[in-house]
């Protein structure tokens, strides 16, 4: 297999929707400056994606969703009319090259074109439901990842890690009764989106394959992390994962303006060197990663140097 793969397109900076938004541009400024000024990080290649097309992003929302989309930023709205996720004119390519970065990121690992992939996106994807934006996020990126390893190649087995400190409710909801996409997630409890109790667990064929990890504000890695190796790896034994996709939101970061979590950088990294030795273990090292929240511009590069750094390793 070859190097890490980063996969980015510019239109990402274009989605905007006001410069006093917390999820604006200058988040991916500040990632990339710091990717490609990092003496490791800055010999990796970067990859343009191929847009995911509406046929794909059926896979995880409805038709009528993707028309509103549509009619939406072709009429010039500030609004999904969905009072927490904003739009712009270039809102709607944007989405649909960050939802094609996560597709082409499964097709470069599959096909051995990469060992694994970072995808530094925006919009950010997890709270976007089948009928809905919610949260920021317009498509649901990982969900589609994961519905397209499923149907374009076939796999029975998919670990999707969310690590962001909100829940990753829309993720949840979109595997809640399926057997094949298992779904962690750690975040901070009695937050946005207010889902992701440990009692829910899954339902119908689906069930004992959700698993959430809600935590009090102010939880800093001495209690997080333990989770990781009592819980998430001991089912993995069992599940097996053909592939392993993350959720990889910076905001449990200590300071964040949006949550209130005390990790640190180094815990980052240690939750992607698990993440990786999962992979490795079942996945031949199978993995791709793509960027939620994360809004401190300082935090947020650094963390995600240090998970790339990892992915390298």
């Amino acid at each position: 297999m070859s190097d890490t793969a980063l996969i980015y397109d510019q239109v990402f900076q274009e989605h905007e929707v006001g410069r006093s938004h917390p999820e604006n541009p200058s988040r991916l400024k500040a990632i990339v400056s710091g990717l490609k000024s990092d003496p490791k990080t800055s010999k990796l290649l970067w990859h343009k994606p191929q847009w995911a097309r509406e046929e794909q992003i059926c896979r995880n929302h409805s038709r009528e969703y993707i028309d509103l989309v549509r009619r939406k930023v072709a009429a010039g709205s500030h609004s999904l009319g969905f009072p927490d996720t904003g739009i712009n004119a270039r809102s709607l390519d944007a989405a649909l090259a960050a939802a094609g970065a996560v597709l082409t990121g499964v097709d470069m690992v599959m096909q051995g074109l990469a060992g694994n992939a970072f995808c530094p996106v925006r919009p950010p994807g997890h709270h976007a439901r089948h009928f809905m934006g919610m949260g920021f996020c317009i498509f649901n990126n990982i969900a589609l990842a994961a519905w397209h390893a499923l149907d374009k190649y076939s796999l029975e087995r998919i670990l999707i890690i969310d690590w962001d400190g909100h829940h990753g409710n829309g993720t949840q909801e979109a595997f809640y009764h399926l057997r094949e996409v298992f779904f962690f997630s750690i975040h901070q409890d009695m937050w946005y989106p207010f889902t992701g109790k440990k009692s829910e667990t899954g339902q119908g064929k689906g069930k004992g394959t959700t698993m959430n990890f809600p935590f009090p504000a102010w939880s800093d890695g001495r209690d997080i992390l333990p989770v990781f190796t009592r819980h998430l790896i001991p089912a993995m034994e069992q599940f097996r994962p053909q592939l392993v996709l993350i959720s990889a939101g910076f905001d449990g970061l200590r300071g964040d303006p949006l949550v209130r979590l005390g990790l640190d950088a180094d815990d980052f990294s240690v939750m992607t060197r698990i993440a990786m030795d999962i992979a490795d273990r079942y996945s031949d090292g199978r993995l791709v990663s793509t960027l939620e929240g994360g809004y401190d511009l300082n935090g947020l590069a650094e963390c995600s140097i240090r998970h790339v750094r990892e992915l390298m390793a």
